[in-house]
């Protein structure tokens, strides 16, 4: 992973709090679908504080979670106590040693675009036992035309503080966000994807948690204060896309 993704490491709490979750539904989908359950062995490339791990070792999954960041790793450790079917490492995709081990599973959630995609599919594939899938799982925000938005209405806060990111109030439509599709490898079949609407909703202490950790990882140079006096909701699209191990 590279050295922006490390940021997240220095203000874990905060992370752990502001970044979203993912729905049930996704999870029993990608069981379903990729036929994950008691037994089935998982490598999570990415951990950070365990969103994705706690939902997988509720399934019964024996997951080998990898996170670099130390702080991370010891959250999700401590979210993860009760599941003696998890194993957190403390390392990167990259530089994790296999010792030959093989998974029925690779999943990223909210990680895959930190990898360098010159090597990570190739990895990817070959810590997969044959026929085993590589899922890809993140939140993508959007616009919400017909509620109130809070991204465009804090636009001109965020380009105060971390000009240069004009995009940040003017986050693309739901549809716009279904079309534009993954980045995919043709080590694997052709990916399925589907998707989960749903609404994070944040308080003027939420908001300013989110700021703050976006002021951890721009140009940020005095804190982001909040407008938001009631809940505002933030539309994003939890997603996973997913394909086979093709045959070498």
């Amino acid at each position: 992973m590279t050295n922006l993704g490390q940021v997240f490491n220095e203000v874990p709490e905060l992370y752990d709090r502001v970044r979203p979750g993912y729905p049930p539904e996704l999870f029993a989908d990608l069981a379903d679908l990729d036929g994950l359950g008691p037994g089935s062995s998982v490598l999570e490339v990415g951990a950070g504080t365990g969103h994705a791990t706690v939902p997988l070792a509720a399934l019964g999954c024996t997951v080998t979670a990898l996170e670099p960041g130390a702080e991370m790793a010891a959250i999700a450790r401590r979210k993860l106590g009760n599941y003696p079917n998890v194993t957190v490492r403390t390392t990167s995709f990259e530089e994790w040693d296999d010792r030959g081990a093989r998974f029925d599973a690779v999943v990223a959630a909210s990680s895959w675009h930190w990898i360098d995609p010159a090597t990570g599919w190739q990895r990817a594939h070959d810590v997969l036992k044959p026929g085993g899938r590589l899922a890809v799982l993140g939140n993508v925000v959007h616009r919400r035309e017909d509620e109130p938005e809070m991204y465009a209405e804090t636009a001109d806060l965020h380009e105060r503080f971390a000009p240069g990111d004009p995009d940040w109030g003017h986050p693309p439509l739901e549809d716009e966000v279904r079309a534009e599709g993954f980045d995919w490898s043709s080590l694997f079949s052709p990916a399925e994807t589907r998707w989960y609407p749903t609404v994070q909703w944040l308080d003027g202490n939420g908001f300013a948690d989110l700021c703050g950790r976006i002021r951890r990882t721009g140009n940020w140079t005095r804190p982001c204060g909040s407008r938001c006096s009631t809940p505002s909701p933030s539309g994003s699209v939890p997603a996973w896309a997913t394909g086979r191990r093709a045959a070498t």
